[in-house]
């Protein structure tokens, strides 16, 4: 079994221990939760591995309980953030998984970003214990959280329908970039 440490640094565990090391780790407030964070995938062999990273993806801003940024991503340049509104995602569509989904994000940008929030934050049971969680406001998804340490957590997508989580880990960030949101 990989320990978190293990996963965190190589960015893949077997499902099961994915799910292990969330159990592990304590859960998290939403207090805690507020902020930037900067993301990364942990690939599990689920669908959607892969795809987020490809895409340009930054990471998630918690502003507060009931303003939530679920899906920044990079503009061109790098120094600038732009929020997306998930529900003009599809997550059920089978993209390549190529450096071109980069470009097809950037080239949509001007249809998919939005300036209001999308998400929520709400302490929720998962896996037996309560911890904070991001609701989407379009979509059937709770990503819960549990702390790694003061500076990292580790996210459970849990989409309706689909049986297997997606994993991915979230970094505090302080890195000054412009929002454009």
């Amino acid at each position: 079994m990989a320990n978190t440490d293990t996963m965190l640094r190589e960015k893949r565990a077997k499902r099961e221990d994915a799910l292990r090391a969330f159990d592990s780790l304590a859960p998290v407030t939403t207090e805690f939760m507020t902020g930037r964070w900067k993301g990364f995938e942990i690939a599990t062999g689920h669908p959607i591995d892969g795809l987020l990273q490809l895409s340009g993806w930054y990471g998630k801003l918690f502003k507060s309980k009931d303003e939530v940024h679920p899906l920044l991503f990079y503009a061109s340049n790098k120094t600038e953030l732009y929020a997306v509104n998930p529900k003009l995602v599809p997550i059920t569509i089978k993209f390549p998984k190529s450096g071109m989904l980069s470009a097809l994000m950037m080239l949509s940008r001007p249809i998919l970003q939005t300036k209001a929030p999308k998400a929520r934050m709400r302490m929720v049971e998962y896996r037996g214990r309560v911890t904070g969680t991001m609701a989407y406001d379009d979509k059937p998804i709770f990503d819960h959280f549990a702390k790694v340490d003061d500076r990292t957590m580790i996210g459970i997508m849990d989409l309706k329908g689909v049986p297997d989580p997606y994993v991915f880990a979230l970094e505090r960030d302080e890195t000054r970039y412009k929002l454009d949101f």
